[in-house]
């Protein structure tokens, strides 16, 4: 998110190698253990001037750093020097046959980590051919840096005051690079094909990242345009953090919950930034797609146990491993499907796979350590579903009763409610649940039967349409009768005219990404809901496309900041 403007430079990174062949192995070996100390140096030093700021996302370059001393990589580059190869061709020989292998692989998570690899090589040639990065200082005040890919501490080489915008030609949402440059506030924008061909140097370009959008050499009337709106968004900022720590309440004295969906322990520092009341979603995959082999119940329980400390008290709700369709482990097989998304995936896999769903378990409940657990299960189709999950948690909290552990304070156990058929069983769950959690992505998918995936799909529901809205209501107002609290961790959440829609349907607990939170409380501090709701129920009948456009007309008509 956010805007950029500045002028254009490309990242370059190519290293030329001119001696491939050494005849003594030894002080080649010398001279990759000595450069290969340089550079350990030179990332702490960048580490602990990188801006980042009270340790916020230094787990990322800690993992970045670990990669530069793994023991692996570095043994089979001394092999190579050892077998007549130069150190600088011995390090590319290594990245080479690595990017052949890892390439086939076909999780995105995974694939991201290559650009982290390429990142530390391009780093050590350059150590060892005695070039250096190049330098920011003949560069101009203000740039948009292009690249095809970047690795997170390439964008830290870049003078971080100078840089106002990345444009790449690849890259998602959760790769290093992206998530370091939404940590220094750069706005970011990927998936642009060819950018790098289509840009001359020191153009002026315009990137924004609100809209996804990148204008190359504007006119001097939409630059003042952009600049205008740019004081503007430094002024809603500033209005953000003024009410940072206000509490979440509406006009009309209504509190409502606001949770962070996290995923990663570099997210943790969000639940002070945003004074967020607790995590209403921690997505617990992202560690299983990140290692070679499945983790352990220590590996796990560690993990866990820091992200609870972190927490402070406040609540983190553990949604179990929740693989398949989008998702995949690298040392799982057999997940491959033809229609993933309404396959073998998510509870289904681990109430089939009891070990692993136990051994999650397991984890969570020795990493409370005598305080209050929160475990979530993802994609229940039906209460039998919901009901075989639980009694294996029971079996395992008995199990660490025996043992003499130290079991949770209390434990709490709810449910995603992502597939629409255990709308239709709401009744029975609402007994035996002690909280539920709308995922709106996948519901809206599954009951328009629209891949969300599908770009040619994409716009043609929405949210916001009657239908869907008031299944959304139906969900809040039994949960609501049955003293369940009921949540939405969606996408949907985050958005302001989207959020305000939820609280009129009867919601009091939304769970979002870390830089939504200041839009919504200005949201809803702006809001009467008692008005909301009188006028969503006029309009629930309706047979149109989409009551967007209305609910817009009334934000605007009654004054809510939209």
């Amino acid at each position: 998110g956010g805007l950029g403007i500045g002028q254009e430079v490309l990242h370059h990174s190519q290293i030329h190698l001119s001696k491939l062949i050494d005849e003594d192995p030894e002080i080649e070996l010398v001279h990759f253990n000595t450069t290969l100390g340089l550079m350990h140096r030179s990332l702490d030093v960048m580490m602990k001037s990188s801006e980042l700021g009270d340790g916020e996302h230094l787990e990322i370059l800690e993992t970045y750093r670990m990669f530069a001393e793994d023991r692996g990589w570095i043994t089979k580059i001394t092999e190579h020097i050892h077998g007549g190869l130069t150190a600088e061709a011995s390090v590319k020989k290594v990245y080479d046959d690595t990017w052949v292998r890892m390439s086939q692989i076909t999780d995105p998570y995974l694939k991201e980590r290559l650009h982290d690899m390429r990142d530390i090589t391009d780093r050590l040639l350059q150590h060892l051919v005695g070039e250096t990065r190049s330098s920011t200082t003949e560069q101009p005040d203000n740039i948009i840096v292009i690249a095809r890919s970047m690795g997170p501490a390439e964008l830290l080489d870049y003078d971080r005051h100078k840089v106002q915008g990345l444009i790449l030609e690849e890259g998602t949402p959760t790769m290093h690079v992206a998530i370091i440059a939404r940590a220094l506030n750069i706005p970011v924008i990927a998936q642009i094909k060819d950018i790098t061909e289509k840009i001359d140097s020191l153009d002026n370009i315009i990137v924004d990242g609100e809209s996804g959008n990148i204008f190359i050499r504007p006119s001097e009337e939409l630059l003042g345009s952009f600049s205008t709106k740019l004081k503007e968004r430094e002024q809603r900022q500033a209005e953000y953090e003024a009410i940072k720590d206000k509490p979440s309440v509406t006009k009309d004295g209504i509190k409502i919950g606001l949770h962070l969906n996290a995923g990663l322990l570099h997210d943790l520092p969000l639940l002070k930034e945003t004074s967020a009341d607790g995590i209403g979603l921690y997505r617990t995959e992202i560690p299983f797609m990140s290692y070679p082999e499945m983790p352990d119940v220590n590996i796990q329980s560690n993990l866990y146990k820091k992200i609870i400390d972190e927490a402070e008290n406040k609540p983190v709700i553990f949604r179990t491993l929740d693989i398949g369709a989008d998702k995949m482990l690298p040392y799982c097989k057999d997940l491959v499907e033809d229609n993933p998304a309404i396959g073998w995936r998510s509870i289904r896999i681990t109430l089939d796979r009891k070990g692993v769903l136990r051994s999650q378990f397991r984890a969570l409940i020795r990493a409370a350590q005598g305080r209050e657990l929160y475990i979530m299960f993802p994609m229940i189709s039906e209460v039998a579903e919901f009901d075989a999950a639980k009694e294996t948690l029971l079996i395992e909290l008995q199990r660490e009763k025996d043992r003499n552990g130290i079991i949770p304070k209390k434990l709490h156990v709810g449910t995603m409610l992502e597939v629409p058929a255990l709308a239709f069983q709401l009744p029975a769950l609402l007994k035996r649940v002690d909280f539920i959690s709308v995922g709106s992505n996948d519901l809206m998918q599954f009951l328009f039967a629209s891949d969300r995936g599908n770009q040619r799909l994409a716009m043609r529901y929405d949210e916001l349409s009657p239908s869907f809205l008031r299944l959304l209501k139906n969900i809040a107002l039994e949960c609501s009768n049955a003293g369940v609290s009921c949540s939405l961790c969606g996408e949907m959440a985050g958005n302001p005219l989207k959020a305000m829609a939820l609280i009129g349907l009867g919601f009091r607990n939304l769970s979002i990404r870390g830089h939504n939170f200041g839009q919504i409380k200005m949201m809803l501090q702006s809001l009467d809901v008692k008005e909301l709701e009188l006028y969503l129920d006029t309009q629930l009948d309706s047979i149109e496309h989409s009551l967007r456009p209305r609910l817009h007309s009334f934000a605007i008509d009654h004054g809510i900041v939209i």
